[in-house]
């Protein structure tokens, strides 16, 4: 039951479950106990914050009760990793949206499924001036980006998308040709 529970988790396979399984009954009894008792705890205090949509223990997280957001700037990701990784760039100041999904019809996930009537309230809410999409560039990150763009601009919301490119220190003889045919086509003028 232990190893079947560990292999319904991401990245994790028959024999790392098995592994981690032993690992926990057999050597680390009070790490099992420890991560038991910290998932019980997630289960009944983690929520979804009320302005961006991402896990929180309270009411509205962190980031979005901060008064060194700048407000106007919203962006909206698919998940939370995504969300942590622009974090880490430092390159943002503005608040996030977190989806927590994609539109992806094979796998039965439509608009609705998305809640995508709470991202609308927010982004016209008077405040927001900006929305940014950093959805994947994958089928349904770019299905999901057109479904909003078409949702907001309508409204007068100026929607802008990430840019797409030659990654920073990449080598052009090591980056796919989609990649590169897509720089050349959002290429910008240069600054001197």
């Amino acid at each position: 039951m232990l190893v079947d529970a560990l292999r319904g988790l991401p990245g994790i396979g028959p024999k790392s479950a098995q592994r981690l399984a032993y690992h926990l009954m057999q050597r680390d009894r009070a790490v099992a106990r420890h991560l038991a008792s910290s998932i019980l705890h997630a289960l009944e205090t983690v929520r979804h914050c009320k302005s961006c949509n991402n896990f929180s223990e309270s009411e509205v997280c962190e980031r979005c009760a901060s008064p060194k957001r700048d407000n106007s700037l919203l962006c909206v990701v698919e998940t939370p990793v995504d969300m942590n990784m622009l974090e880490q760039t430092q390159a943002f100041r503005g608040l996030y949206y977190v989806l927590m999904g994609r539109i992806s019809p094979l796998d039965g996930v439509g608009p609705k499924d998305l809640g995508l009537e709470r991202l609308l309230a927010r982004a016209t809410d008077g405040v927001v001036k900006e929305v940014v999409l950093a959805t994947n560039y994958t089928n349904e990150g770019e299905a999901t980006a057109h479904y909003i763009t078409a949702m907001l601009k309508p409204r007068g919301i100026n929607v802008t998308r990430i840019a797409r490119g030659v990654p920073v220190g990449g080598e052009l003889e090591y980056v796919d040709s989609g990649t590169l045919a897509q720089a050349l086509r959002e290429r910008k003028s240069c600054n001197p």
